[in-house]
């Protein structure tokens, strides 16, 4: 079989086509574009990541060696960023200051920015946090309730939950409770 032969036509070659005219089209109105809910820079977008998406998926079809090549290469990243860790440095820890009893300090909270905070004073050591404090009669009297700046002298000190001199025994040198002791936490002293 020849070439002219073989041209998929169900006539003979030798007789020429009839070439018939083309009638022209009336002119129809331009149609507009649908409305899209999307504005272009997203469908442009989406496309792109669609077109990407499939590229790499029929990378696994074309040659799957590189294909799962590169998502071991994306596991082993998310891996390493996972079990990298950080610095083995330790966080700040607030160093207590040895209290040494008949030395003179003044009360001064570390964790009271106002100026106006009271230090809460207790008969015993440890009992800090069994008092309940929402009554406002009980900030009144007693000098349970101690300004901070007050001048205090320390007493004697006692350890507490494995530390050493958690709690101390101040005695007031000054203000309206000159001379009366309570118990605080050490860390108000400075």
């Amino acid at each position: 079989m020849s070439i002219d032969e073989n041209n998929n036509e169900t006539g003979t070659s030798d007789q020429p086509e009839a070439v018939k005219p083309v009638e022209p089209t009336p002119p129809t109105e331009p149609v507009a574009p649908a409305a899209s809910s999307t504005p272009p820079a997203a469908e442009a977008v989406t496309a792109g990541a669609g077109g990407a998406l499939a590229g790499f998926l029929a990378l696994q079809q074309s040659n799957p060696k590189v294909f799962y090549g590169a998502i071991g290469g994306v596991v082993l990243l998310i891996l390493i960023f996972v079990f990298s860790g950080g610095s083995d440095a330790k966080l700040p820890v607030h160093q207590a200051k040895p209290v040494v009893i008949g030395q003179n300090y003044v009360l001064k909270s570390p964790n009271a920015y106002d100026n106006n905070a009271t230090i809460r004073l207790v008969a015993v050591p440890g009992s800090m946090a069994a008092y309940d404090d929402t009554e406002e009669n009980d900030r009144e009297g007693g000098c349970k309730h101690i300004l901070q700046g007050t001048p205090v002298k320390v007493t004697q000190s006692q350890d507490a939950y494995g530390k050493k001199d958690v709690f101390v025994e101040v005695e007031m040198l000054g203000g309206e409770c000159e001379g009366k002791k309570g118990w605080a936490l050490a860390i108000n002293l400075q």
